[in-house]
């Protein structure tokens, strides 16, 4: 399928800038300004943004890299390039590797579009770091306004070995338009008007920000053993969480986090995204401890929303850094950054498009059985 022009007609706008929903995202891959080879499919199409599908080959580098201004991907690739191989019968990518693998989807975007990228939940899960690249380009995971070409997944099992194969879908794409992010002033409006946080007061400084649950005698979380096995991303509610994680229970709402270790935690507050908004969880201010919370950073419109607001807790992918650091119970550990839709989107996230997470609990990846 060929790209259009940028300046192709596009669906008239609503009026106002922000992200794009569902409806539009439609109306730009019938026009080609998102293609691929094969066609996406409907299934692919979010409230909010595009999945992206893993293509025929992987690329074993030995760093990860950006393209750099005026630079493809494909032209850098001999200086990092081990080995390339393909995924059409499976394959296993490696824990502690970095692979690139290019992506079946294209964009010819119009200067008034930009792209953000992120994994998608159960890629976060599963701590798979998983970052869009594009030629040209000098942050990971950003697509500048009007970028016409390939995209590109680089990859890095963190804790746990993947077996994967073409048509995989491991990242999203959201595209904006203008500046969608709400103030701080914005947010506190829209708490207002709209309950965003259920359980806790929540801090609205830089985005809404969340706190860490670490209460109770019960689980509060998981840890990722060291030495497991390999995870087909294919197999669905298949694997024992007991073979791949060992549970964490807090000493009087603290626990230790161990360096190089990878967490599954949840947040003491709901949130609430209502359907004409959009959010991103960002990290905590590093100076608050040596540990990050950030894999999986996409909340749809219509997370935790409902007929009476009650909201769904965030999980939370946490690794921690260079030293032991104590998490106690009610701690800041990350922010919700909200953004204006243009629109609200035709189907919202739990509405009938088979979302895996709403209404969450502490709940590892679709991969794994309930524990």
């Amino acid at each position: 399928m060929g790209l259009r022009s940028a300046t192709s007609t596009l669906p008239a706008r609503e009026g106002r800038v922000g992200v794009l929903p569902s409806q539009r995202l439609r109306a730009l891959i019938a026009e080609d300004v998102i293609a691929a080879e094969p066609a996406l499919g409907q299934g692919q199409v979010q409230p909010a943004s595009v999945d992206l599908r893993l293509g025929s080959f992987a690329v074993r580098v030995r760093a990860s890299f950006l393209a750099g201004r005026g630079r493809t991907v494909e032209e850098r690739l001999p200086d990092f390039e081990m080995h390339r191989f393909d995924l059409a019968p499976g394959a296993v990518l490696e824990k502690g590797c970095v692979y690139l693998v290019p992506l079946m989807e294209r964009l010819a975007l119009p200067p008034e579009l930009d792209g953000a990228a992120n994994a998608k939940s159960s890629t976060g899960r599963l701590d798979l770091l998983t970052r869009t690249i594009c030629d040209g380009g000098v942050e990971f995971d950003r697509i500048p306004p009007g970028y016409q070409g390939p995209l590109w997944a680089e990859i890095c099992p963190r804790s746990f070995s993947v077996l994967v194969r073409p048509g995989m879908r491991l990242n999203q794409l959201r595209l904006r338009e203008g500046e969608a992010r709400l103030s701080d002033g914005d947010l506190r409006a829209l708490h207002a008007r709209v309950p965003l946080v259920q359980g806790a007061e929540g801090v609205i400084d830089d985005g809404l920000g969340f706190s860490v649950d670490l209460a109770g005698s019960g689980r509060v979380g998981w840890r990722a053993k060291p030495h497991a096995g390999v995870i087909d991303l294919d197999r669905l509610g298949h694997y024992a969480p007991r073979a791949f994680w060992e549970e964490i229970h807090a000493e009087e709402g603290r626990i230790i986090l161990d360096p190089g270790a990878f967490y599954i935690l949840m947040s003491r507050e709901a949130v609430t995204i209502p359907p004409n908004h959009a959010a991103e969880m960002a990290p905590y201010l590093a100076m608050v401890g040596e540990f990050r919370v950030h894999y999986a950073g996409f909340f749809d419109p219509g997370f935790g929303h409902g007929d009476h607001g009650a909201g769904s807790r965030g999980v939370l992918e946490v690794r921690c850094h260079e030293a032991p650091f104590a998490l106690e119970h009610g701690q800041v550990v990350g922010r919700l950054l909200y953004e204006r839709m243009t629109a609200v989107p035709d189907a919202l996230y739990g509405a009938g498009i088979a979302s895996n997470y709403q209404g969450q609990g502490l709940k590892l990846s679709k991969h794994f059985a309930e524990p």
